[in-house]
C-alpha cells in the first residue's frame, strides 16, 4: 500500500499545482448554499442590465432542482423550503421561468405543502419583504435605537458577533423603514402566505425585546432627532466597513442587505457605492460542475494558507512555494478592526478568509497562515510577521480558555433570544472546540509554546470541560462531531497528552466506533441540527482524513483502524462519486453548508504524508 500512498501524494501535488494563480495564491471554489446565487440574480435584475450573468446563474440554479420540485442544501435533505422559495422567486422575477412551466408548478406545490412563506427562514422572509412579498412587522422587532446603547448597557449592538452585526446593521435600517422595491416584474407570492396560527414568542425573547424598547425610550433627546441619529449611525457603521472591492466585510449576504439599506436611506441605484458593491460581488463568481456560482465569500487566503502548509517537505517546486508565501505575507492585516474593542492591547497581525478582506481577521485563518510561515522553515524574514500574528492570536483567547472565530468576549447569552432564525448560533462568538483545538495544535507544534504556558493550560482545561459524554467534541465550522473531535484530539496531542489520557482515550473510542464498513468516515449535515452525531453511512475524503489525522496523532503508529482508513481514502480519491462533493463545511445549521473544493486535496495530502512518514 505504501506505493499507492506515494503515488497518490504525487498526484495530489500535481493537481494542486494547476490551481496556483500568477500571484502565488491557490484558487478553489467555495461552493455554498444557493442563496448567494439567487440574491445576486435579484440584484442584477434590479440594478444592472447584465442579463448574460443572470442567465448563467439561473441556468445553474434551475439545473439543481430535484424532479420532485424542490431544492436541497445537501444530498439527502429531502428538500429545503427556504432554498426552494428563493430559487422559485429569483427564476420568476428574472424571467428565467414563467409560472406555467411544469418545473415552476412543481416548486409551487412543494412550497405550499411545506407550509408556505411563513415557515421559511428569517433571511428568506427578509428577501421577500424587500420585494414587497412578505410583511416587515413579522420579522425582527429590534428598534434602530439599539445602535445608540452604550457599551455599559446590559446588552448593546457591539455585544453581537461581528458576523451578526454586519448583517443586523442593514436589516435594522430596512425593517425600520419597511423598505419595499417597486417593480412590475416582481412576482406575486401572496398565494403562498398560508394563514396559520402564529407561533408564540418564547418568554426569553419577549423579555429581551421589552427590555430593549424600555431602554430605547430613555435615550435623551427629541424622538425624531434620536431616530434620525440612530439611522445615520447605522449607515456610518456600514460605510466604515466597506472593503476595497465595494463589498461589506467581503460577504455577499451582508452586501446584499447593505445595498437595499442604502436605497432605503436615500441613495440612488446609480450611486457609485452601490454600483461598486455589485461589481465587487461579480468577482465572487467561480465555475462548478453545474455552471457559474457566486461564492458568499472567496476562500483564497484560507486555501492558500492550508495548502502552503500541506505542501511542506514535498516535491512541490520551491519557487512556486515562495510565491505562495509572498502572497500570504501581503495578505496579513495592518489595520485595526472591531476586535480592538475587546482586545485593547492587541495590534493588527491577523489574516482574513478572503483576499479582499483587510479589516475582519479570524483566528482560524491566522493560525493557518502562521503554520505556512513558521520561522526557520524557509526564511528569517517571517519572524516579524509571525510574531505579530502570534501575539494577535494570543490576544483573542477568551476568558474561559477557548478561542472564538473573530472577536473575544462575544458571549452574552441574552442575544441568542433575538427573534430571528439562527440567532442561537450566529448572534454570539463563543469558544468552540474546532477553533480551540486547532489553535492549541498551532501554539504547540509551530509556535513551540511550552506545556506550562498559561494559554496552553487554559485551552486544555476548556477542551476537557467541553468534551461530550460519548468522547466527541462539536465543531462549529465543519461537519460536525468528526470535525470538532479531530481538532480537539490533534490539539491535545500536540500539547503533549498521550494515548493514556482519559479524554484522548474516549475520543479515540468514539472515532473508531463510528468508522464505516468501508473503512472511512462520513457524517451527515443533519448533525449540526440534531446536535448529535448523525452518520452519513458513506465516507467522504475530508472527514476520513480528519478521523485518520486524529488517530495518527494519538497512536503515532499503524493500527488496523488506520490501515482500513487509508485504504478507504485511496479508493475515495479515485472514485470521486457524490461523496466527493458532499459539503463538509458549515456556517449556519439547517441553512448554510459548504463544499470546499480544496478540502479533498488539503486534508488527504496532510494525512497521507503523516502515514508515509511512519
Amino acid at each position: 500500500m505504501q506505493s499507492q500512498v506515494d503515488e497518490t501524494i504525487g498526484q495530489l501535488i500535481k493537481e494542486i499545482e494547476t490551481h496556483q494563480a500568477p500571484d502565488g495564491s491557490f484558487r478553489f471554489c467555495f461552493e455554498n448554499s444557493l442563496m448567494s446565487d439567487t440574491n445576486m440574480m435579484l440584484l442584477l435584475k434590479t440594478l444592472t442590465g447584465d442579463d448574460h450573468l443572470i442567465q448563467e446563474l439561473g441556468g445553474r440554479v434551475a439545473s439543481l432542482q430535484h424532479p420532485e420540485g424542490y431544492w436541497s442544501l445537501y444530498p439527502g435533505d429531502n428538500g429545503s423550503l427556504s432554498a426552494t422559495i428563493e430559487a422559485y422567486f429569483a427564476l420568476l422575477y428574472t424571467g428565467f421561468w414563467t409560472k406555467t412551466e411544469e418545473a415552476a408548478q412543481k416548486a409551487a406545490h412543494f412550497i405550499l405543502a411545506q407550509g408556505g412563506l411563513g415557515s421559511a427562514h428569517s433571511m428568506t422572509k427578509i428577501m421577500l419583504a424587500i420585494h414587497g412579498q412578505y410583511p416587515w412587522p413579522n420579522l425582527m422587532h429590534l428598534p434602530v435605537h439599539f445602535i445608540l446603547f452604550p457599551a455599559s448597557s446590559p446588552i448593546s449592538f457591539y455585544d453581537f458577533s461581528s458576523y451578526a452585526r454586519v448583517h443586523m446593521g442593514p436589516i435594522l435600517l430596512l425593517t425600520d423603514s419597511r423598505f419595499q422595491l417597486s417593480d412590475k416584474d416582481i412576482p406575486d407570492m401572496s398565494r403562498f402566505i398560508v394563514r396559520n396560527l402564529p407561533k408564540p414568542e418564547n418568554e426569553q425573547s419577549r423579555s429581551l425585546l421589552s427590555g430593549i424598547y424600555q431602554a430605547a425610550s430613555t435615550i435623551a433627546g427629541l424622538p425624531h432627532l434620536v431616530h434620525q441619529q440612530a439611522r445615520q449611525r447605522l449607515v456610518t457603521y456600514m460605510l466604515q466597513r466597506i472593503e476595497g472591492d465595494g463589498t461589506l466585510y467581503s460577504y455577499v449576504s451582508s452586501t446584499f442587505y447593505m445595498i437595499y439599506a442604502l436605497l432605503s436611506a436615500g441613495y440612488s441605484k446609480q450611486h457609485p457605492l452601490i454600483q461598486k458593491a455589485v461589481s465587487g460581488l461579480k468577482t465572487h463568481r467561480c465555475r462548478t460542475d453545474n455552471g457559474w456560482h457566486i461564492q458568499n465569500s472567496t476562500s483564497t487566503v484560507w486555501d492558500t494558507a492550508l495548502l502552503t502548509h500541506a505542501l511542506k517537505d514535498t516535491s512541490f517546486p520551491m519557487q512556486k512555494r515562495t510565491k505562495a508565501e509572498a502572497y500570504l505575507l501581503k495578505s496579513q492585516h495592518d489595520k485595526y478592526g472591531d476586535w480592538i474593542l475587546t482586545a485593547k492591547d492587541a495590534s493588527p497581525g491577523g489574516w482574513g478568509f478572503s483576499d479582499s478582506n483587510t479589516i475582519h481577521p479570524d483566528v482560524d485563518d491566522t493560525t493557518a497562515a502562521l503554520r505556512a510561515l513558521s520561522p526557520g522553515t524557509s526564511s528569517d524574514l517571517f519572524k516579524e510577521p509571525f510574531n505579530r500574528g502570534l501575539n494577535w492570536v494570543l490576544a483573542m483567547q477568551n476568558e474561559d480558555g477557548g478561542w472564538p472565530a473573530f472577536e473575544r468576549g462575544k458571549t452574552n447569552q441574552l442575544l441568542t433570544f433575538v427573534p430571528m432564525d439562527g440567532a442561537s448560533h450566529a448572534a454570539i462568538d463563543p469558544s468552540t472546540a474546532d477553533l480551540t483545538g486547532r489553535t492549541l495544535e498551532f501554539l504547540s507544534s509551530e509556535a513551540r509554546l511550552p506545556f506550562q504556558h498559561s494559554a496552553i493550560q487554559q485551552a486544555i482545561r476548556w477542551l476537557k470541560k467541553n468534551q461530550q459524554t460519548d468522547g466527541s467534541w462539536y465543531g462549529k465550522w465543519g461537519i460536525s462531531f468528526l470535525y470538532g473531535t479531530w481538532a480537539a484530539v490533534t490539539g491535545l496531542s500536540a500539547a503533549g497528552l498521550n494515548e493514556k489520557d482519559s479524554a484522548l482515550k474516549k475520543a479515540v473510542s468514539f472515532i473508531e466506533q463510528v468508522q464505516n464498513k468501508d473503512g472511512g468516515w462520513g457524517e451527515s449535515c443533519l448533525s449540526d441540527q440534531e446536535m448529535q452525531y448523525v452518520p452519513l453511512d458513506s465516507s467522504t475524503p475530508s472527514q476520513t482524513a480528519w478521523a485518520l489525522d486524529a488517530l495518527l496523532s494519538v497512536h503515532q503508529q499503524k493500527t488496523p483502524a488506520i490501515e482500513r482508513g487509508i485504504q478507504s481514502l485511496l479508493r475515495q480519491l479515485k472514485t470521486k462519486n457524490w461523496t466527493y462533493r458532499y459539503p463538509t463545511g458549515a456556517g449556519l445549521p439547517g441553512n448554510f453548508y459548504v463544499y470546499y473544493h480544496s478540502y479533498n486535496y488539503i486534508w488527504p495530502l496532510i494525512v497521507l504524508k503523516k502515514y508515509a512518514s511512519l
